[in-house]
């Protein structure tokens, strides 16, 4: 991220927008870097964390008063929608392999399952705890949640 004061070096899902793009904007190697530290330090098993856990702004939990869960939002919070992106990004950057969609597929699965665990029944929250157990957050049937997953479903199975 570019900051008044040079680049931040901060891992948010920023960077998956680089590679999940139609038009690829990094070669493949680089795609494949940003693709790699985004799994290994932002995807949880219900879409994307907003902040890597090692950075010390990470919060884990969306609770507390207004201004303490304003503080949250973006600094750990895990946004379902974001899975949308990722997949894109992966498959754009190790390609539409049997084994890279069906990992792909497989995240799907397993947001959808551990979705219905918890929160509205048949739907998607907005946001997540970054860490177990995860409680959903926000509105508990977000559009933009709902709708990128069954896009992705749409577009994989």
């Amino acid at each position: 991220m570019l900051a008044p004061e040079g680049p931040d070096a901060k891992v948010r899902p920023n960077q998956i927008f680089a590679v999940s793009l139609l038009f690829g904007l990094l070669e493949q190697d680089r795609q494949r870097a940003v693709v790699r530290i985004v799994e290994r330090e932002l995807l949880t098993p219900l879409g994307l964390r907003t902040l890597e856990p090692s950075d010390p702004d990470y919060k884990p939990r969306y609770e507390g008063s207004p201004a303490e869960r304003d503080a949250a939002y973006h600094q750990g919070t895990v946004w379902p929608w974001l899975m949308g992106p990722f997949v894109d990004a992966r498959l754009a950057a190790f390609g539409r392999t049997r084994d890279n969609l069906d990992f792909c597929r497989d995240l799907v699965t397993r947001l959808e399952s551990q979705a219905a665990l918890a929160g509205c029944v048949g739907s998607i929250a907005e946001i997540y705890d970054a860490e177990e157990p995860r409680y959903p957050r926000g509105c508990p049937a977000q559009a933009w949640s709902v709708a990128e997953i069954a896009r992705l479903k749409a577009t994989l199975f």
